[in-house]
C-alpha cells in the first residue's frame, strides 16, 4: 500500500513527538515506530534536562561547561542555539503538563539537580523518571490530534532516495515494513524526519532499549548522507551489575548527589583519576572504573550512597530504590554493583541548526542527528535538551519555508523478488552476538590501532554474509537490526581508525594525548559528490 503525507515521522522519543506536536496544525502528519509509542531512549531517560534556570546560574557558564566536555570541537553555534532555547523549550514542556519536580521550601521553584561537567545545579527532573514524564505529556498531547497518524510495530526499511549517487539526492519518504503481517508498504513525503534515536545495541553492554539498534543513521548513510563523529561514543559509568538485570541505569544523579566510587576493598578510587573525582566528566568516571577492573580482575566496582539521609535517597531516587529493591538490594543500606556500558552517541547525521542533512528533504532530530552540540563528548542532560531544541527549530524553518511540492511518480512500490522464506534464523543471532561482542572488546572504551583492525577484519567477514542472508531471504525486524548494527559498526571503527589522537571519548593507547591536527569533526560518507 502506498500513503501521502506531508511530514513523516520515524521514531517517537522525544524528538519525534516535539516536531510532530508542532507541525500537525499545518498539515497531516505520519508517525512510524517500530515497537509502541512509549519505546524510546527518552522513556528510559532518569536524570533530566540541563537549562539555566536558577537566577544564579548563566548561559555563558553553560556554554563554557558544554565546550570544555566537548574537547575543543563542539561548534560554537550550535551549543549558544541550545543553551539559550533551553528555558523556552522546558516552559513549553510544562505549559503540556509536565510534572517536574519542585522545591519542598519554595513549591513554585523547580527542583534543580547536578551532574558531572556541570559547574552549577541546572538539571530540571521528574524525580528519578524525567523521561518517562516528559514522553507522557508529549504522547498525551500527540494523540488528541486529528491530523497526526501513528503507526506503532512498523519499521522502517530503507529510505527512499531515487538519486542517491547524485550530488542533488532527494529524500521522498521510506519503505515500512508492517510487523503485524509481514507488508511492506511506501511511505510518501516531501519531509522525512529521522527521530529515530541511538544505537546502543551495537555493544554487548548498553543502558539503551532494546530499540536503539541505530536505524536511522544506517539507513541515512546507506542512502548517501553524510556521517560524523561515530568514534565518540559515550559509556555511562554506572549500570547495575546483576545477573538477572538488562539495561538498568543508575542515574548520573545519584553520584551527583553525593555518591561514592568504591572498588572491591571499600576504597574510593576517583580522586585519583581527576580533581572533581565523582563530577568528573562521564569519560573520565568510565575509563577510571575501566582501568579499575582491568587491573584488579574484579567483574564491578560499587556506588556507595549509605552515607546519605535514606529519606532523601528514596525521595530524590524512588525509581532506582524501587528496581533496586526487585533484585534484593537495599540501597540506603547497602552498595549498588556497577559497571560501564554503552549509552550515548555523540556522532550521526550531519545537520544544520535546523535538523537538516546532507539530503534534500531529509532531516534528522535527536541522538540520531550531528548537530556539533557535543562535540567529543557530551555534558551530562544536554542529550533531552538537543532533542527538543532542533526538533522546534525544523519544524520552525518547515513552517517558515514550506517545502515544495513534489511527484511521486517515479517511487515504485517494494519488490519481494525472489525472496523466500528463512528457515536459518539462527544466523541472524549468531552473527547478532558476534558483532556485539568483538565491538565491546575491540571498539569500546579503550581502544588501540590492533584492535581496531581485529575488529574491521572480522566485520569484513560478517558484512557479505549479512548482505547474501539480506538479499536472499524474505525480511523480517531481526534481519533489518542486524544489518542496521553491522552499518553503524562500521561507521564507529571506520572513525575511530580515522582519528589517530585520544580526544574525548575516543581513547586509544596508542595516541594517549591529543592532536590539534585531529581538533575537527570525522566527516565520512558512501558516495562521493
Amino acid at each position: 500500500m502506498r500513503f501521502e503525507c506531508d511530514y513523516l515521522v520515524i521514531g517517537t522519543g522525544i524528538a519525534g513527538l516535539t516536531f510532530a506536536k508542532e507541525v500537525a496544525p499545518f498539515g497531516r502528519v505520519v508517525m512510524l515506530t517500530k515497537q509502541h509509542i512509549e519505546n524510546s531512549a527518552t522513556n528510559e531517560a532518569q536524570g533530566g534536562i540541563a537549562s539555566v534556570i536558577d537566577a544564579a546560574d548563566t548561559f555563558e557558564s553553560h556554554i563554557e561547561d558544554t565546550m570544555t566536555t566537548g574537547r575543543g570541537i563542539c561548534h560554537q553555534d550550535a551549543v549558544e542555539i541550545c543553551v539559550k532555547d533551553g528555558p523556552a523549550r522546558i516552559n513549553e514542556l510544562i505549559s503540556l503538563g509536565t510534572k517536574f519536580t519542585r522545591r519542598k521550601d519554595e513549591p513554585a521553584a523547580l527542583d534543580l539537580g547536578r551532574e558531572g561537567g556541570h559547574s552549577a545545579r541546572r538539571i530540571v527532573h521528574a524525580a528519578d523518571a524525567t523521561g518517562r514524564e516528559m514522553v507522557r505529556a508529549l504522547t498525551e498531547s500527540v494523540r488528541v490530534l486529528d491530523s497526526v497518524c501513528i503507526y506503532e510495530q512498523y519499521m522502517a526499511v530503507n529510505l527512499i532516495v531515487p538519486n542517491r549517487e547524485s550530488a542533488s539526492r532527494c529524500c521522498k519518504g521510506v519503505y515500512a515494513l508492517d510487523k503485524n503481517t509481514g507488508e511492506i508498504h511506501t511511505f510518501l513525503s516531501p519531509v522525512t524526519v529521522l527521530a529515530t534515536g541511538g544505537l546502543g545495541k551495537v555493544y554487548l553492554y548498553t543502558s539503551n532499549p532494546d530499540v536503539a539498534t541505530g536505524d536511522g543513521i544506517a539507513m541515512g548513510y546507506r542512502a548517501g548522507a553524510k556521517v560524523a563523529n561515530m568514534e565518540f561514543f559515550q559509556f555511562h559509568p554506572t549500570i547495575l551489575y546483576h545477573p538477572e538485570a538488562k539495561s538498568v541505569l543508575i542515574s548520573e544523579a545519584v553520584r551527583g548527589e553525593g555518591g561514592i566510587l568504591r572498588n572491591l576493598e571499600g576504597e574510593a578510587f576517583m580522586e585519583k583519576y581527576h580533581e572533581r573525582r565523582e563530577l568528573a566528566p562521564r569519560d573520565v568516571v568510565a575509563r577510571a572504573i575501566d582501568d579499575v577492573l582491568k587491573r584488579t580482575g574484579d567483574d564491578h566496582v560499587w556506588l556507595d550512597v549509605t552515607h546519605l539521609d535514606s529519606d532523601f535517597v528514596r525521595e530524590r531516587f524512588p525509581n532506582i530504590y524501587a528496581t533496586c529493591q526487585k533484585y534484593g538490594i537495599d540501597i540506603t543500606k547497602e552498595w549498588i554493583p556497577v559497571v560501564p556500558g554503552a549509552h550515548y552517541s555523540c556522532g550521526g547525521l550531519v545537520t544544520d541548526t535546523f535538523g537538516q542533512t546532507t539530503i534534500a528533504g531529509l532531516f534528522a532530530v535527536g541522538e540520531v542527528a550531528c548537530t556539533g552540540l557535543h562535540g567529543a563528548n557530551r555534558l551530562a542532560s544536554n542529550s533531552l535538551l538537543e532533542g527538543l531544541v532542533f526538533a522546534h527549530r525544523a519544524a520552525t524553518l518547515l513552517l517558515e519555508a514550506p517545502p515544495a511540492r513534489m511527484g511521486f511518480d517515479d517511487v515504485p512500490d517494494w519488490c519481494v523478488g525472489d525472496a523466500i522464506p528463512s528457515d536459518e534464523n539462527v544466523v541472524v543471532s549468531q552473527d547478532w552476538d558476534e558483532i556485539r561482542r568483538f565491538m565491546w572488546n575491540y571498539v569500546g572504551i579503550v581502544r588501540s590501532n590492533r584492535r581496531l583492525e581485529r575488529a574491521r577484519r572480522r566485520h569484513a567477514m560478517l558484512q557479505d554474509e549479512i548482505a547474501e542472508y539480506y538479499w536472499k531471504y524474505v525480511i523480517t525486524s531481526d534481519l533489518l537490526e542486524l544489518r542496521n548494527i553491522s552499518t553503524v559498526a562500521h561507521l564507529i571503527i571506520t572513525c575511530a581508525q580515522l582519528r589517530q589522537e585520544s580526544r574525548g571519548l575516543h581513547f586509544t593507547s596508542d595516541y594517549p594525548g591529543e592532536n590539534t591536527n585531529f581538533k575537527k569533526d570525522t566527516v565520512i560518507a558512501r558516495y562521493d559528490d
